[in-house]
């Protein structure tokens, strides 16, 4: 195989071995290349034109090492729907951290790559269905302007994977600032200060070196990441997006999205909306994922207190912080809601043109991305409902009272509203086209749709379209 500059880096494995445990991924027996990101591997100054197809798989299902790996599993904690457990990386493996030329540090985690301490009772493995969803969705999520991990790539194993059923294996190449998360910490602080320290330490030179000359450097990085969180989950809002899992090990402390087992999007608004089969009661709804990241960032600020010269007065100001983190989210949802609906600035009674709006379209079941993106539409239908065309006029009055044209607040609307999302029946679709049949094809039409998700495409109406009743998708799985 010709050499790949990797520009390999590794701080996390000399962190205190405590954090991790060093093993390489166990090799499969036919790696196919089934899906390379040309695009992505671009920017990370990867060049695998003269490398033969079956040498990038072998690489990127981890049969073969490349130059300056450091493979290792990551060892962390999670409260897992409230409940405290410790855990780690059971299927995935970290490669180590690459240098692309535009000077950040990201990682290369290969999942599905085999047991590890931390797999417990799994096989280390992942099915091709819900590695192909990753891809898909996460790539969806880069395009419509949302912090998250990326895919580089997948790979067919050759070997199947038993769940409830028998499924072909795969293994995903992911891209991430960092899989750092508030589980890390949560086991970090239960390691002993030193080990907490250390980890802290590596943690704001990846993430927040400026912050080193805080005068709180930890309460400063509490603040950090109570900012990154409440944009990304007002973002996830926007575009109708549920995580599912809102674990504190699937909450990264970089800002990203990090993993894409039982999500979903909204096709009809309903605030309650619950899709993932695990989430029973309801935890990680729609409406409720404002006050699980509150939540969970409560759990950060506790393994931080150690950090502190005084932990009495520090935890004050860590409790402030996270109270007053409620009604800053709401607020930046709020600013959020506004830009939907075409608005500038915020105005007294523009948060019940909001409510108004929303109670409608929870009431009749209308589409979420559709309707929001139909306002920005000059010629959209007139609907004959009295109670829409009473919020209609005055919406249109309160636009004609900003300062901008409504030109401006169509593009506003336009650059904050998408035409396509990954609809759930959509997906399903092409996953079981691809896993079933082996069919790719369905999933690179959606695929290079999604990629350009706020121009309307000619001929791509289809993809517009809620789910019929017969194709609407009730429950999402983990994958694992």
């Amino acid at each position: 195989m010709p050499p790949i500059s990797w520009r390999f880096d590794n701080h996390y494995g000399r962190l205190p071995g405590i954090l991790f445990s060093r093993i390489a991924p166990t090799p499969v027996a036919a790696p196919r290349l089934i899906l390379f990101n040309q695009a992505l591997a671009a920017t990370l100054g990867l060049d695998l034109s003269g490398v033969a197809e079956g040498e990038v798989a072998a690489l990127l299902a981890g049969n073969v090492l490349p130059d300056g790996a450091d493979p290792l599993a990551q060892a962390y904690a999670g409260h897992q729907f409230g409940s405290f457990t410790r855990l780690g990386d059971g299927r995935a493996i970290l490669l180590g951290e690459i240098l692309p030329p535009d000077g950040r540090r990201l990682d290369l985690q290969l999942k599905g790559a085999g047991r590890t301490p931390y797999s417990r009772s799994g096989d280390g493995r992942a099915a091709l269905g819900p590695m192909l969803r990753e891809y898909l969705i996460s790539e969806a999520m880069q395009a419509l302007g949302i912090p998250t991990t990326r895919a580089l790539a997948v790979v067919a194993t050759g070997e199947p994977v038993v769940r409830e059923q028998v499924h072909p294996g795969a293994i995903l190449t992911r891209i991430a600032a960092s899989h750092l998360r508030v589980g890390t910490f949560e086991y970090a602080v239960r390691c002993g200060e030193p080990v907490l320290r250390a980890l802290f330490e590596a943690t704001l030179a990846r993430h927040d070196p400026a912050l080193v000359e805080a005068d709180s450097p930890p309460l400063a990085f509490l603040q950090a990441v109570l900012d990154r969180q409440a944009d990304l989950v007002v973002a996830w809002m926007r575009v109708g997006f549920i995580h599912g899992v809102m674990n504190t090990d699937n909450m990264s402390l970089a800002g990203e999205t990090l993993d894409y087992g039982p999500c979903a999007f909204l096709d009809a608004y309903d605030p309650a909306a619950v899709f993932s089969a695990i989430d029973l009661g309801g935890r990680y709804a729609f409406d409720q994922q404002m006050a699980c990241a509150q939540w969970t960032l409560a759990r950060l600020a506790e393994t931080l207190l150690p950090l502190l010269p005084d932990p009495d007065a520090g935890r004050e100001q860590a409790e402030a912080m996270i109270i007053g983190f409620g009604p800053a989210i709401e607020q930046r949802w709020r600013e959020m809601m506004g830009r939907k609906l075409g608005l500038f600035q915020l105005r007294p009674g523009d948060e019940d043109l909001i409510d108004s709006l929303l109670g409608w379209m929870h009431q009749t079941g209308a589409d979420y991305t559709n309707s929001f993106r139909a306002l920005s539409d000059p010629e959209r239908p007139r609907s004959e409902d009295p109670l829409w065309r009473q919020w209609e006029q005055r919406w249109v009055s309160r636009l004609s009272q900003q300062a901008e044209p409504i030109a401006a607040a169509r593009a506003l609307m336009e650059r904050h509203n998408p035409v396509y999302i990954p609809r759930n029946h959509r997906v399903e679709a092409v996953l079981a086209a691809a896993e079933q049949e082996g069919d790719l094809a369905p999933f690179r039409s959606l695929l290079a749709v999604l990629s350009d998700p706020y121009r309307r495409q000619p001929g791509q109406e289809a993809y517009q379209q809620p789910p019929t009743p017969s194709e609407r998708v009730t429950r999402t799985f983990c994958g694992t």
